[in-house]
């Protein structure tokens, strides 16, 4: 990983990132449109000739590893980082990532919906001295009805519960060297990049585009793995559940000592009913606060337990660079 000042004279090394998975019918296009960006790049004096690409697939169970191999054999600017097993987007981003030997790093999906013609403006905006460039999705109307506002709640629940992240910005962003350096100097398990990010520092800027429709295949993003990403960043950037425990076990605590109160002065008063249904509800309000409580404890108890095991993210089947 290199640093160097802005004044040098020699051209950006760039590398592109592009964590795959069972990404066949995409890559052909992914690659032909990436190298074109690249040249374009270069020809305009940009960027130096040894940038590349580096696709990293995450145990894809398609060809999308003998795809990168043989793109790799006829283009020296394209590299392959195949994972031993599927470890998920956000390990397999991270693991191309600390492979990246570059001036400039920048990520992006395969599918491609994410304009790649602004990866010219990130690298000039990391010439007027930014370290960080966020790509900024204008507008969801290409997304549905359904995700457009799941989205918009996830990112409202992001912000109340203390996690710092550019809305609307997904993993399309560029790295300078130093701030790939210290993003890579954040060593624990439980990765969620997009929060990361921003706990960086340094210059910042964000450009904004339109996100175009996937170029084919399927979303490697589902409901389930949408909310996965979302408890994960939750849990790995933020106490604030368990904070909301402890006022919550303290707000019901006040309001039974105030019902004791009121119930021993009915009794006093001799105007106490017997009831069933008073009983019945408390019970199950209770009940469900305390294993509500007990699942959000345990979810940060297994998140430790995770971290102290000091587990390898990612283990490299085979590199090609």
């Amino acid at each position: 990983m290199r640093e160097r000042p802005l004044s040098s004279n020699v051209p950006l090394v760039l590398t592109i990132v592009v964590p795959c998975y069972n990404e066949e019918e995409v890559f052909p296009d992914c690659l032909l449109r990436l190298r074109q960006v690249l040249s374009q790049l270069r020809e305009n004096g940009k960027i130096s000739e040894r940038s590349c690409l580096l696709f990293v697939d995450d145990g894809s169970r398609d060809q999308t590893w003998q795809l990168i191999s043989a793109a790799h054999r006829r283009y020296d600017d394209v590299h392959g980082l195949k994972l031993s097993r599927n470890r998920g987007h956000q390990r397999a981003l991270w693991a191309g990532l600390e492979h990246a030997d570059s001036d400039i790093t920048v990520s992006i999906d395969a599918d491609l919906q994410d304009d790649i013609q602004v990866i010219g403006k990130m690298v000039d905006a990391y010439l007027s001295g930014k370290d960080i460039v966020y790509g900024v999705r204008e507008n969801r109307d290409t997304d549905t009805v359904f995700k457009r506002n799941t989205a918009l709640c996830f990112y409202k629940l992001m912000k109340i519960l203390g996690v710092n992240q550019i809305e609307n910005h997904a993993d399309f962003r560029l790295l300078s060297a130093r701030a790939l350096k210290s993003l890579l100097s954040y060593t624990e398990e439980n990765i969620y990049i997009r929060g990361l990010v921003p706990l960086v520092g340094f210059q910042t800027e964000q450009v904004f585009y339109s996100r175009g429709s996937r170029l084919a295949g399927e979303s490697k993003y589902p409901l389930r793995k949408m909310l996965g990403l979302a408890l994960e960043g939750i849990t790995s950037l933020s106490i604030t559940p368990l904070r909301i425990i402890a006022f919550t076990g303290f707000a019901i605590s006040l309001l039974s000592f105030l019902t004791a109160i009121y119930a021993l002065a009915e009794k006093i008063l001799g105007s106490t009913v017997e009831g069933w249904t008073s009983v019945m509800i408390a019970i199950f309000f209770l009940g469900g606060i305390q294993m509500l409580s007990i699942g959000i404890i345990g979810e940060y108890i297994g998140k430790v337990y995770l971290e102290v095991k000091h587990r390898p993210k990612y283990i490299v089947d085979e590199y090609l660079q």
